[in-house]
């Protein structure tokens, strides 16, 4: 059993992107792999949660009104 990873970054802290971000399936409405967010865009963390399996923390980040990513620490930096 792997042991949980705590999250070096907390929920309503401002990010920005530091890859592009792209449509891994959980958009349906998005065309697959479809640029979701670019890279350098900025956010705020809204939950943070944790895989399952791989006791990976993800990130719930508001880009937008409309449009919130799960991303991974080294997908993100704080401002």
């Amino acid at each position: 059993m792997l042991e949980p990873r705590l999250p070096k970054y907390q929920w309503g802290m401002k990010v920005k992107t530091l890859i592009d971000l792209h449509n891994d399936g959980s958009y349906p409405d998005a065309p697959a792999e479809g640029l979701l967010v670019g890279i350098g865009t900025t956010g705020e963390i809204v939950q943070v949660g944790s895989h399952t399996d791989t006791n990976t923390p993800i990130y719930l980040v508001e880009f937008s009104e409309r449009l919130v990513v799960g991303c991974l620490e080294d997908e993100i930096i704080p401002l």
